[in-house]
């Protein structure tokens, strides 16, 4: 940890999104000794959690004209972490069991999430920090402050002075389309998952779902309940790969990439295998934006790379007056934004100091030159999955807060390998019971639960 050299002060702060990563920023901004207002464009708490069965009017969201939808959510949507590692350490996530409202699963529904969420807000007290249905328009530096334009429900715009701003609107929702060459001639329905929401529009259609990570392994499989053939097409597996994938129906194969699709509805992939498609569904992940944030051409994004940010969180020539709590992609993601959002209100108080802008450029520059002498794609920047613990640890030695739990980790760990090698069974069936044990053990030590960890590994089952 750098301690400070100054006197601790108080700073008004203006957070963006009133999701986990609002939520929980604002919390420990107010704990720090900071004002906070947040900001919301939508009527409730919870950003990502609070699911629509409305999709944007564009099924692909690349008309910058089309009516917006934030969520991303779909209706059969499963956590794919567990419970106990998904929740902030000092208010877990408890199964309720004497609640029939109330999902009590491991990997829970996304309504149990948004429960969780909005209960976080209640017990902490954040609404009263909240202005709802207010979109944020513009964030500018002036004077060595920051100036945010907002515009309320009833369409008037707003000018206010914060001595800093965070970002914590999330990176689900723009989406990321990948180029296919022929795509502009090829005949059928496309959409991005960002707006999709249940399988009936593809029933008896054969549908190529693109992507095969945690949104494409869920999106194919609900799919594939009520359409005539699923195809999935996956950068992962190697150019020759076509296997038949188990599932009720029997009607899902696994492929890889797509080489080409053509005017008459056919697609090829590089596996030499053709099909004639109706549908294409783009699970392939989003990009970062943020439209409102005007620095003159100094934070830009360049391949799903925001640059330039120092541990993913401060812009060095702008810190610590502009910050970002919840941009890298990993499992840990509500214990992120906590060890995030610790670091960023200590900083703002003074209580610990950030390096030099050039001392940060410089180790800017050194992860940038480790990722390419690792031949990883710029694109993956800020997916630190395989590295989370070691990167959340740096962080809460810096602003001295209690490391993360290792058996958190290893819980997210396995859970990913299980997903890779048994996508249709891992949110149900599992072999890290000595770590959920030991998960409850630790909340129960700590004071955080009022049961007997017994009670939660018998009933859990």
């Amino acid at each position: 940890m750098a301690p400070a050299q100054n006197t601790i002060s108080t700073k008004h702060v203006a957070v963006i999104g009133a999701g986990p990563a609002g939520l929980i920023t604002s919390r420990e901004l107010r704990r720090e000794g900071h004002s906070v207002v947040v900001f919301e464009q939508e009527k409730q708490v919870g950003g990502l959690w609070v699911y629509t069965p409305k999709s944007e009017s564009d099924p692909l969201s690349v008309d910058p004209t089309r009516s917006r939808v934030h969520s991303s959510i779909y209706d059969s949507l499963r956590t794919n972490v567990p419970r106990e590692s998904m929740g902030v350490r000092d208010f877990p996530f408890l199964p309720r069991f004497d609640d029939e409202s109330r999902d009590p699963r491991r990997y829970p529904n996304h309504m149990e999430v948004l429960a969780y969420v909005q209960e976080f807000a209640r017990v902490f007290k954040i609404e009263e920090m909240i202005r709802f249905e207010t979109e944020v328009v513009r964030v500018e530096p002036v004077d060595g402050k920051w100036r945010v334009r907002s515009k309320n429900p009833e369409g008037v715009f707003e000018d206010e002075i914060f001595d800093a701003v965070v970002v914590c609107t999330g990176h689900y929702t723009e989406p990321n389309l990948p180029h296919i060459p022929g795509i502009k001639s090829w005949p059928g329905k496309q959409i991005h998952s960002h707006n999709y929401r249940v399988p009936d529009p593809f029933e008896n259609e054969v549908v190529v779902v693109i992507g095969n990570f945690a949104s494409g392994a869920d999106i194919s499989r609900d799919i594939a309940k009520v359409a005539k053939e699923v195809h999935i097409a996956s950068r992962a597996k190697e150019p020759h790969t076509y296997e038949k994938v188990s599932v009720p129906q029997n009607n899902l194969w696994m492929h890889s990439e797509i080489d080409t699709v053509h005017e008459d509805g056919k697609i090829v992939f590089k596996n030499g295998k053709e099909v004639f498609a109706d549908s294409i569904v783009y699970c392939t992940g989003y990009k970062y934006s943020f439209p409102f944030l005007e620095t003159n051409g100094y934070l830009h994004i360049d391949e799903k790379r925001v640059e330039h940010l120092y541990k993913h969180v401060f812009p060095p020539a702008l810190a610590p007056g502009l910050c970002f709590v919840g941009l890298p992609a990993m499992g840990i993601v509500f214990v992120m934004f906590e060890i995030q959002s610790k670091w960023v209100a200590a900083v703002l108080s003074g209580r610990v100091t950030l390096p030099s802008p050039d001392k940060m450029m410089e180790d800017i520059n050194a992860w940038y030159a480790s990722l390419d002498a690792l031949g990883v794609p710029k694109r993956h920047t800020h997916t630190i999955g395989r590295i989370q613990s070691e990167y959340l640890n740096w962080v809460a030695k810096e602003c001295g807060c209690e490391l993360v739990e290792r058996w958190r980790g290893q819980e997210v760990d396995g859970g990913y390998v299980r997903l890779l090698t048994h996508p249709e069974t891992y949110r149900d069936v599992w072999d890290d019971d000595e770590l959920i044990e030991e998960a409850y053990h630790d909340f129960s030590r700590k004071k955080l639960i009022s049961f007997d960890p017994s009670y939660y590994l018998k009933n859990g089952r």
